[in-house]
């Protein structure tokens, strides 16, 4: 499997000499190659803004930028903008990771969810809805 790691270099959660890192493998990063190309990016941020005439920003896209996109996108696929955020993108992919089997751990390792209390919760709300005892009051 075609696997490649990127490098997020300081983020709002990590230290200044931190330099946080989360791998890809697979179908992810076909379609982030396939981006890089598209876009002629071969160094800097991946993610950056597009302007109207379709040229690639040399700048990184702007962090709440990201959260415009995808109520722009919800909206166009018919769907309630209110009802999406960033946010919820990063907690969805936890819950997603639960319902799969994946261990809290490994899951917390990609979303670079520090604390284990609040990426739990994710992970709680998933199993409990699964669970054998949420079929027994029927």
């Amino acid at each position: 499997l075609l696997s490649l790691s990127i490098h997020l270099g300081r983020t709002k959660t990590s230290g200044a000499d931190n330099d946080e890192v989360v791998y890809l493998s697979g179908r992810p990063v076909d379609a982030l190659n396939a981006w890089l190309r598209a876009a002629k990016i071969d160094k800097g941020s991946v993610f950056r803004a597009i302007d109207r005439w379709g040229n690639v920003s040399r700048r990184p896209l702007d962090p709440k930028a990201i959260n415009d996109i995808l109520k722009h996108r919800a909206e166009r696929a018919g769907l309630d903008p209110a009802e999406f955020s960033a946010h919820g993108l990063r907690s969805g992919y936890l819950t997603e990771a639960a319902n799969r089997g994946i261990p809290l751990a490994e899951a917390m390792e990609q979303s670079r969810h520090r604390s284990v209390q609040q990426a739990s919760e994710y992970y709680n709300h998933a199993q409990r809805r699964s669970a054998r005892a949420s079929q027994l009051l029927a």
